[in-house]
């Protein structure tokens, strides 16, 4: 069963890293500690670098053109879907971020996203061609940094 391709994939990609990035600079905001402050600003930095990453590979592919009732129906559509139903999505942000009081909280919140969406992407390679596998692969191994990133920072917080 195919439903979507590869550069759909790529495309709702591409929103988790904007979503994330509004999320890191939210937790900037919220940290009292330089340190911590400064931890979040440079996750905010790697969530614009996977973001430059994802439209790199996304410039490079052969895109879906379905049929649309108008121009942009489509991408609205994945936009819509991302902030509304998946990972950092306003929902969550808007009943989780309440309970994002300190830096812990903030990277426990960024952490489950990271794993959230590395599962999003394994989950959705069954529904995209075998021969555009290699680039869920190279957002699934995106994602895989960031989220030991965040680990090993929230590691040398604790200590």
């Amino acid at each position: 069963m195919q439903v979507f391709e590869a550069s759909d994939v790529v495309e709702v990609a591409i929103r988790i890293e904007e979503n994330g990035i509004n999320f890191y600079k939210f937790a900037e905001q919220i940290a009292k500690q330089e340190e911590a402050k400064k931890l979040f600003a440079n996750l905010a930095q790697a969530e614009v670098a996977h973001k430059k990453t994802f439209e790199g590979i996304f410039a490079k592919m052969e895109k879906y053109n379905p049929p649309e009732s108008y121009a942009g129906e489509y991408s609205a559509y994945l936009r819509s879907y991302v902030d509304n139903n998946i990972i950092f999505t306003k929902e969550a942000m808007d009943k989780e971020l309440s309970n994002v009081k300190d830096t812990i909280a903030a990277f426990d919140f960024a952490i489950k996203r990271e794993l959230d969406s590395i599962l999003y992407y394994h989950e959705i390679k069954k529904l995209v061609p075998a021969s555009q596998h290699e680039v869920l692969e190279q957002i699934i191994e995106e994602e895989r940094k960031h989220f030991v990133a965040l680990t090993e920072m929230k590691k040398r917080f604790l200590c």
